[in-house]
């Protein structure tokens, strides 16, 4: 099961997703004018980047919504980025959050598990219920696909909705962590995680560890490190025995040249670096 390949990644690489949300303004200027289009520049950064940390990462997570707002060249540029994924073997996350129903969501998964947007994982938004989600599911049984469904996120407006009390007195995202856990049971790999794993920020890192056991045979997905104040100790609360999660960062790792004197001549390095000392942060406090 792909759970299992995302597992072993882990094991192997350590912890750190890479998200290639990548904007045209991440692009050294001198790169940029290298190409006569958005679709190129986009790729070949994209290129650069996964070539160099494919060793150090254990998966990469590709935000659509960088790609959308270049139109059909930036859609262009995000196909080539997941096909270039899948002949190096990688794994390939595609942050779509959708959170549609019935027929709708049937045409979303095909779009994305299935042709030019085929990736391994996509996110997915159970907010409108979880009718939402079992479109999805044929390919999680059938496909060798997995889904990554938000929980409790780590921005701050997560409280206006995840946090609310019910009347069993559980807050909103423990009783959404127990049906993704009931739903995710026939999905079990060898790893003992399922293929419907969860995003989980990390940014509250207090209920890293009641999470972890309540829902110990999901996977999880951790935004949240660093710029927005999640550390590698929380980190660690979320995991068993150093797995069970991948930690997402883009930013910290796409642009980490702009730190250095000569890093625009040599970005990919300095994203190479970046994603080390992220990976062995995680890996101390473990």
């Amino acid at each position: 099961m792909i759970i299992d390949k995302l597992y072993e990644s882990v094991k192997e690489k350590g912890h750190v997703c890479l998200g290639l949300d990548t904007d045209l303004s991440y692009l050294p200027e001198d790169f940029f004018k290298g190409y006569e289009n958005i679709e190129d520049a986009l790729f070949n950064f994209n290129k650069k980047i996964i070539d160099e940390t494919l060793d150090v990462v254990a998966c990469y997570k590709v935000q659509i919504a960088y790609y959308e707002a270049y139109g059909l060249k930036g859609l262009a540029a995000y196909k080539r980025t997941l096909e270039y994924l899948k002949d190096k073997k990688a794994i390939a996350i595609a942050d779509i959050k959708r959170g549609d129903i019935a027929k709708t969501a049937e045409m979303y998964a095909k779009a994305h598990f299935e042709g030019d947007f085929e990736s391994d994982f996509i996110t997915l938004n159970p907010y409108m219920g979880f009718d939402s989600v079992e479109p999805y599911l044929p390919y999680v049984k059938n496909k060798e696909k997995g889904v990554f469904v938000l929980l409790r996120t780590s921005n701050e407006g997560s409280k206006d909705i995840q946090y609310i009390s019910t009347c069993e007195n559980q807050r909103v995202y423990d009783f959404v962590g127990e049906k993704l856990k009931d739903m995710g049971n026939d999905f079990l790999g060898e790893s003992g995680y399922s293929s419907i794993g969860a995003v989980v920020g990390c940014t509250t890192g207090f209920e890293g560890k009641e999470m972890r056991n309540k829902l110990s045979s999901t996977f999880f997905l951790i935004p949240g490190y660093g710029a927005q104040g999640g550390t590698a100790e929380e980190v660690a609360s979320y995991l068993t025995l150093g797995n069970g999660g991948i930690v997402n960062s883009s930013r910290g790792i796409l642009l980490a040249y702009k730190k250095e004197e000569d890093g625009e001549t040599h970005f990919e390095r300095y994203a190479r670096k970046a994603a080390i000392l992220m990976r062995d942060d995680i890996l101390k406090h473990i």
